[in-house]
Formats: C-alpha cells, sequence, structure tokens
C-alpha cells in the first residue's frame, strides 16, 4: 500500500513513465493485406510483429502521458509517409480487427533472416497452433513505470529489506491486482465491434467476400473468448520475482508454452533491456505492460491521451490497496473476467470477484460502475493537490460507463457498419481526426 500520508509521496504520486506499442496492419486501397516487404528495415522504433504486414511501433519512455502520445503520433506520421509513397500506395488498417482476407496464405509471416532467422520459426509454430487469422489481431500495449523518488520514498518508509527486493514486491503486488482489476480497462477501451466476413467464411471463387459485416456480439474480439488467448488459464506465484520467474519457465519446460513470449496475458512484468526471465530475476523488475487497448479508430494514432492517463490513475489506485493475495481460482476466474467484460452488451455478463458478493453488481456494467466509484471515491480528498486533468479524466471515463452508448465499441459499430471495408478504407485515406 502507499503511505499516502506522506507529503513525498503525495508529492510524486503522478509522476512516472510511459512507453507505447503499437500493431497495425498495411493494407491496399481495396482493403487487402499488403505483401510488400517490411519498409522499415533499420528502424528499431518501426519494427514486425507476427505478419510480414503488421508494423509495430515502439515508443521511447516519455515522462507523459502526452508525450508518449506525441510520440507514437510523430511515428505514426513517418509510417503513413513511407508507406503512401510506395509504388502501389499503402495504408494502416486502423482497427484491431483484420481487413479483408483471402486465406491463411494471404497473411504472410515475418521473415527474418540470418542471427533472427528463429524468429520465422517461431512465427511458423504460432501459425500452426492458432493459426494465422488470429495472428492479424492487432492492439496496443502501455507500458508504465513509477518513479524512482515515489519508490526511494516508499522503501525508506518500509524501512526493512533491501530496495531491489522491494522494488521487485511492489511490482509484483501491482500485477496481482492488475489481473484482478485490469478487466476495467477492457470495458473503457474495447473499440472492435465489427469484423469483415472474410475473418469468418472461405473467399468465394473470384477470392472475395464483400458487402457484409459480421457484428460477434463482442466490443473487442482480440480480448475476448474469440481473441489472443492460450489453451490454458495461467496461474502465477506472486511471491517473490524467482517463483514468479520459475513458474512461467515450468509452462516452457512442461510443453505448454513453447517459449515465455507465448505467453497470452493481459499483465507482465518486464525488466529494463531485453526481457526474457533469466534478466527480470538477475536484475529485476522495471515496468509493468498492459497489453489490453484496441486500437481507437476516433483518435488520431490509435490511442486517446485520456485513456492513458486514466491508466495512470488506475495504477497509482491499484498500488494503494492491500496486497490481494489471488487464489488459484481467483486467479482462473481472473481470466474469464477479462473475456466478460471484452463482451458488447455488459448487462449480459458478470464480473465474479469475492467484493462484489454483498454488492449490487449483478452485471459486468454494475461491477465496472462499482469500481469506478471506488476510484473515484480514492482521489476525491487527493485532488485539491493534484492537476486539475485528474477529476476531467476521471468523469470522461464514468460518463462511459453510465452511458453505454458512449463507449467507443458503440460509436465504431454506429460509424463504421454497413460497409465496414468500404468505410476502414476510406478513414486510411482521409481521417475524420488527423494528429
Amino acid at each position: 500500500m502507499l503511505h499516502l500520508e506522506s507529503p513525498e509521496v503525495r508529492k510524486c504520486l503522478l509522476q512516472g513513465k510511459f512507453g507505447l506499442e503499437k500493431e497495425g496492419l498495411r493494407v491496399y486501397e481495396d482493403a487487402s493485406m499488403a505483401h510488400t516487404p517490411h519498409p522499415f528495415p533499420n528502424d528499431s522504433h518501426i519494427t514486425r510483429d507476427f505478419s510480414e504486414n503488421q508494423v509495430e511501433i515502439n515508443t521511447c519512455a516519455e515522462p507523459s502521458a502526452e508525450g508518449a502520445v506525441l510520440a507514437l503520433e510523430a511515428y505514426s506520421r513517418q509510417v503513413r509517409k513511407t508507406i503512401g509513397a510506395l509504388p502501389r500506395p499503402e495504408y494502416i488498417w486502423p482497427f484491431s480487427n483484420p481487413p479483408f482476407l483471402a486465406g491463411e496464405e494471404d497473411i504472410p509471416i515475418a521473415q527474418f533472416t540470418g542471427p533472427l532467422a528463429s524468429k520465422t520459426v517461431y512465427r511458423e509454430y504460432l501459425a500452426r497452433q492458432y493459426g494465422r487469422y488470429k495472428m492479424t489481431f492487432s492492439g496496443i500495449h502501455v507500458n508504465y513505470s513509477f518513479s524512482e523518488e515515489l519508490l526511494r520514498e516508499e522503501f525508506s518508509l518500509r524501512g526493512t529489506g533491501r530496495s531491489r527486493s522491494f522494488r521487485d514486491s511492489f511490482y509484483l503486488e501491482l500485477a496481482e491486482k492488475a489481473a484482478a482489476y485490469g478487466w476495467l480497462l477492457v470495458i473503457l477501451t474495447a473499440a472492435s465491434p465489427v469484423l469483415d466476413a472474410s475473418y469468418f467464411e472461405h473467399a468465394d471463387k473470384a477470392g472475395r467476400i464483400t458487402g457484409r459485416d459480421v457484428f460477434s456480439g463482442m466490443a473487442s474480439v482480440r480480448c475476448s473468448e474469440l481473441g489472443y488467448w492460450n489453451a490454458f488459464a495461467p496461474v502465477f506465484d506472486y511471491a517473490n520475482i524467482q517463483r514468479y520467474s520459475d513458474g512461467i519457465r515450468k509452462y516452457v519446460e512442461s510443453g505448454l508454452l513453447s517459449a515465455v513470449s507465448e505467453l497470452y496475458y493481459p499483465v507482465r512484468l518486464k525488466s529494463k533491456g531485453e526481457n526474457n526471465l533469466n534478466s527480470l530475476k538477475e536484475t529485476g523488475v522495471d515496468h509493468i505492460e498492459l497489453r489490453m487497448f484496441d486500437l481507437n479508430p476516433l483518435a488520431g494514432a490509435g490511442l486517446d491521451v485520456r485513456d492513458v492517463q486514466f491508466t495512470q490513475l488506475f495504477l497509482v489506485w491499484l498500488a494503494s490497496l492491500p496486497r490481494r493475495n489471488m487464489s488459484v481460482a481467483d486467479q482462473v476466474l481472473a481470466v474469464q473476467n477479462f473475456k466478460n467484460a471484452a463482451h458488447y452488451d455488459l448487462r449480459t455478463v458478470r464480473i465474479v470477484m469475492p467484493e462484489l458478493k454483498e454488492q449490487a453488481a449483478d452485471t459486468a456494467q454494475d461491477a465496472a460502475l462499482y469500481v469506478m466509484e471506488r476510484i473515484r471515491r480514492f482521489y476525491r480528498p487527493l485532488l485539491p493537490d493534484l492537476p486539475d486533468w485528474v477529476d476531467e479524466i476521471l468523469h470522461f471515463e464514468y460518463q462511459k460507463l453510465k452511458h453505454p452508448e458512449k463507449r467507443y465499441a458503440a460509436l465504431v459499430r454506429e460509424k463504421f457498419s454497413g460497409t465496414f471495408l468500404e468505410k476502414g478504407i476510406r478513414h486510411c485515406m482521409h481521417p475524420d481526426e488527423g494528429e
């Protein structure tokens, strides 16, 4: 728990660093998948994900949400300018759900050579294990680290142990609580209710399926049971970083995973530099990664800065809570909560949590309002010492829950249904909201 009674803690409560990762598919003017080589072979900030045409932007760590989103916008402009000047112009598809797919072979696996050739071998394994279609989902990951000043002050107030152990314990507790409550971020940022019919049906003899959209009943297909999940519900040991890392490694050793990167879970802990379990154990936790954000076509670079700001507020609130100590059953239920939160109509599914048993939380919408009210109550006495935007952001997110028609999924469905591909590519060429 944060020592909020400390003026030094309160002073740096909203100090931290943000890093963003954004995936997006390159497409042609007819909303079909591009098949050209990756156009940014020498830029470490613009790489590839699963597909050769799936651009991934990685920003540097920035001291503010605004700075991180501005960096994302700058890289997005660079990508658009470069691919728009190709002999056959290309565009970045603005949705988490894929465009027209003509079949498995229409989804080109990223081609790495030389010392990196194993990356292509790994992607070929993923294609066999999950199918290429599922790999076309794109999204955004938000990385956040609390300031060194806050961690030092918290460590001094607790007065025991080593600073490295304290940092690891701090983030382990945070990750456990994010696993329990992170479904709220899915509800607030889900923005992919519509798919092209080609995702579910084989193309006709002409190689096309056109003119028909599919509404799956999900607000975020990639976060739902139809999306990115392993065949088992992972259970983590949050006691210390050694046991946390070893627990994940056992999934690889048992054959449930081929590599640590195959663990599809909305919350990850990462070390500084190279991201692997050895580094995590040797150098400790540097930041938390939240992986449940849909691409938002209503925002210039696919991400509204207000959602990044709320993510910071959300993590600070989590850090203020007592340790969670989730049981195996709690962790299995947490996975289902994430999937339920991805549904479009939150009145038809539930969020199951121990503290909600005595609350009037019969539906996922009720649960989200209950948790949001807890967050608002937490910040209410702190508002005089915080920037004005804090209250504005809390109100902005609360309105999505109180009025479901204001959720991104509802707005996207209204705007892009009917002729999803046609409206989507027109949005690529002439976005209504540029940066």
